[in-house]
């Protein structure tokens, strides 16, 4: 289990987890001893961003509170994950209350987010998913 201080290392040194980060604005606002937000964004090559936004909390085994994770191309938003519940969909219930929003309908068209978690960080598939999508021809 991460503690404060490894997440905000991971969170300030996150340009060194891949080649196609350009930059970083990426804060963690500590609110406490064990509480915390993280926001801000990565950003790629190819104007690929991933907007970030966590409500932490260390204190327990399941760290994140909540979450929401968008991916932008230029400036359209291209899918999102959020941890916003829908208890009412079936379909969603395996990863509940983990998913991702896609096109089309973006904003009700929710698949199964099962790589994603309350009790480890995020950012590294997250990463590791856009590098799959945008620079999979590049390696």
């Amino acid at each position: 289990m991460l503690n404060i201080s490894e997440y905000e290392n991971l969170i300030y040194t996150i340009k060194e987890k891949s080649t196609f980060i350009e930059s970083s604005n990426l804060t963690l606002q500590r609110r406490g001893k064990f509480y915390c937000w993280t926001i801000g964004s990565i950003n790629f090559q190819h104007n690929v961003r991933l907007e970030i936004s966590e409500v932490l909390d260390f204190s327990k085994e399941s760290f994140i509170r909540k979450y929401s994770y968008s991916v932008y191309q230029n400036n359209q938003k291209l899918y999102w994950y959020d941890s916003q519940g829908h208890p009412g969909d079936p379909d969603l219930q395996l990863t509940h209350p983990h998913h991702k929003h896609l096109p089309p309908d973006i904003k009700h068209n929710r698949i199964p987010a099962p790589n994603l978690s309350f009790k480890e960080q995020n950012l590294i598939f997250l990463i590791r998913e856009i590098e799959q999508q945008f620079f999979q021809h590049i390696k």
